[in-house]
């Protein structure tokens, strides 16, 4: 395990991540205890959690993943020993259960305060080391595409607006560092911009998907997290189990997301069938597992500073955790970049 600097902030953190989406939906809470047990165990100090979270979204388990690391902080006492992330979500009007009232959830202040006391006591923490914009209060198109079409932004919340209210957090000692999720390069640079100009804190990093066959970051984000100091916390590593071969050949596993929920359209795009048949081709080629293959990528890149993995039993969170012990050779890299001039990056 090697622990790095989470953007230009004193907080140190693990080059993976728990991530926890799972936790109230299909993992109970003893079942996310013991995943945090372990992962705590294995050297990993982050833990990465949302407002949103479990998924899929819906009322009944809004908050429920925050509320399982919470009572595992509180039996365990052991706030200093980990470094937590949670989310406020974006502009959505599918979910108005999120705020009191019925309202559209909106990164204005007056939700920006209510999201984070709500996390607060959810979490049983009088602090988060790191809040995140899960996405864009804009309407921005952060999850990909292939076309860039211009949104309206008269109803914007101004981006001035949300950091002033997040840096008020920060200085009342409620939040230790801030940072961006499904975040395009202009929102990216505004924000550090922003900080700059008024003396508020800096976005530290940005969560966004980055895997074998989803790899948009290298074309401009990945130019920013070097030069800015932004650190790239890599989601959805395996392509939500694509990476794994589990779905090969139409397969439903038992239990698996795809199976329970019919909602893996992110990497069900044109061309994402091959594309991952052939990252399965080339880590049996290449005598390693494809999970291997795929965090390690991941955790190879210099503008990774922790890649988030997620579990929903014990054995896929040890093979999980072994995959990053594998020695990333030139030979590995070469056959992977060939892959990418071949494949592009279909994804999501």
């Amino acid at each position: 395990m090697r622990i790095r600097n989470l953007g230009r902030t004193d907080i140190k953190v693990s080059n993976i991540c728990l991530g926890s989406m799972t936790w109230g939906e299909q993992n109970t809470q003893s079942e996310g205890h013991e995943q945090l047990d372990y992962a705590l165990e294995r050297g990993i100090n982050f833990i990465d959690t949302a407002e949103l979270y479990a998924i899929p979204p819906k009322p009944e388990t809004q908050g429920s993943t925050e509320t399982i690391i919470g009572t595992w902080l509180n039996a365990r006492n052991n706030r200093d020993k980990v470094v937590i992330a949670t989310k406020v979500v974006g502009r959505t009007d599918k979910g108005n259960w999120f705020r009191d009232g019925g309202i559209s959830a909106r990164q204005t202040k007056a939700q920006i305060d209510f999201a984070v006391e709500r996390s607060l006591k959810n979490l049983q923490t009088d602090y988060i080391d790191l809040y995140q914009l899960h996405w864009p209060d804009r309407e921005h198109e952060g999850f990909g595409f292939h076309t860039y079409i211009d949104p309206d932004l008269s109803d914007m919340t101004p981006l001035e607006d949300i950091l002033e209210a997040l840096s008020r957090h920060v200085d009342a000692g409620r939040i230790r560092a801030i940072g961006l999720s499904n975040e395009s390069p202009w929102g990216t640079m505004k924000f550090l911009a922003l900080a700059e100009k008024h003396g508020w804190p800096r976005m530290a990093s940005i969560q966004n998907a980055y895997n074998l066959i989803s790899r948009r970051f290298d074309y401009g984000l990945a130019e920013i997290a070097m030069r800015e100091d932004v650190s790239l916390l890599a989601y959805s590593p395996l392509a939500q189990g694509y990476l794994t071969g589990k779905y090969e050949n139409g397969a439903l596993p038992e239990g698996a997301r795809k199976t329970l929920f019919k909602r893996l359209d992110r990497y069900e795009k044109p061309w994402a069938a091959e594309a991952v048949t052939d990252c399965l081709a080339l880590s049996k080629e290449l005598g390693i597992t494809p999970i291997q293959l795929a965090l390690k990528f991941t955790d190879s890149r210099p503008f990774t500073t922790s890649t988030i993995i997620g579990a929903t039993t014990m054995a896929q969170l040890k093979d999980d955790i072994d995959a990053f012990d594998l020695d990333w050779t030139d030979e590995i890299d070469a056959a992977v970049h060939e892959l990418h001039v071949r494949l592009r990056s279909p994804c999501p």
